[in-house]
C-alpha cells in the first residue's frame, strides 16, 4: 500500500497499457475506470500527462485530449499552480444513463466474476500475509462499513481489488478491475438498497475473517455468497 492506503499494484495494473487501434477511446475508458473503481478517489491527482502517456504507450496527444473530454463531461478539474494537475472532480457528476446489457452479457459478467472473485479469496486465504497486508485488509473492510451511500460503491470496490492483490497473481487483479467496472456500471443505474448495504457489510466481514483465518474453503464460500447477492439484485433489475 502507499501513503493513501491505496495499492500500488492495483495503481500499476489499472495503468496499463491500453489495446492498440483504438487509443483515444480505450484511454478515455481507462481514466474512466480509475474513477469508476475509486484507484483515484475524488479530489485525488491524476498522474502526470507524461507518465499516463508512458503508462498507457500512446502520446500525450491522446492523454491530453482524453483527459479534456472528461473534463468536460465534469469528471476530472484542471488545477494551476505549484500544487497544480489533473484532479478527480470531487463530488463526481451524477451517473448518466448506462446502456442496458445485451443478450447473454449479464450472465456472463456474473460467471465471471464469480470464478474471478471466489477464487481471489481463495487464493488470499491460503497465503502468509504480512502484518501490513492484514492491517490494510481491515482496514479497507472499515471503510466500507462506514461509507455513506454516495462513497459505497468507491469503497466496495477498493475492497474487493484488495482481496485479489493478496491473492498474489497480478493478472487477476486487472482481470477482476475490469469486470468490476461494467459490474459497477450496471449496479449503479439502480438504486443502493439499505437493506442490502447491511447484508453486505455482514458479508465483507465473513469474507476477511476467514482469509485472515486462514480459512480459504470459508473464504471462497463466504465470497460466492455475497456475490450472489450482487448477481440476484442484477437480474432482479435488470434481465
Amino acid at each position: 500500500m502507499d501513503d493513501d492506503g491505496e495499492s500500488s499494484l492495483v495503481h500499476d495494473l489499472v495503468f496499463r497499457p491500453v489495446r492498440s487501434g483504438n487509443a483515444l477511446e480505450d484511454t478515455i475508458a481507462r481514466l474512466m475506470q480509475t474513477i469508476r473503481l475509486g484507484v483515484v478517489p475524488p479530489g485525488g491527482a491524476l498522474p502526470a500527462e507524461r507518465e499516463l502517456a508512458t503508462r498507457f504507450s500512446v502520446s500525450r496527444d491522446t492523454v491530453r485530449e482524453a483527459i479534456k473530454e472528461l473534463s468536460d463531461a465534469g469528471y476530472l478539474s484542471a488545477r494551476r499552480g505549484r500544487y497544480g494537475g489533473t484532479f478527480v472532480t470531487d463530488p463526481p457528476p451524477a451517473s448518466g444513463s448506462t446502456s442496458p446489457p445485451e443478450p447473454g452479457e449479464l450472465d456472463d459478467l456474473i460467471g465471471v466474476r464469480a470464478v474471478l472473485e471466489a477464487g481471489a479469496a481463495q487464493l488470499a486465504a491460503g497465503r502468509e500475509l504480512g502484518s501490513a497486508q492484514r492491517a490494510a485488509l481491515w482496514s479497507r473492510l472499515a471503510e466500507v462499513q462506514a461509507a455513506s451511500p454516495a462513497d459505497y460503491r468507491r469503497l466496495d470496490s477498493r475492497l474487493h481489488l484488495s482481496i485479489a492483490e493478496l491473492a498474489g497473481a497480478p493478472t487477476l487483479v486487472a482481470l477482476i478491475a475490469d469486470n468490476r467496472t461494467r459490474v459497477n456500471e450496471l449496479l449503479d443505474s439502480f438504486p443502493l438498497l439499505a437493506r442490502n448495504i447491511e447484508h453486505s457489510n455482514r458479508q465483507h466481514e465473513a469474507i476477511v475473517l476467514a482469509i485472515l483465518a486462514g480459512d480459504t474453503r470459508g473464504a471462497e464460500d463466504a465470497m460466492r455468497e455475497h456475490l450472489e447477492g450482487s448477481a440476484a439484485l442484477l437480474r432482479g433489475f435488470l434481465a
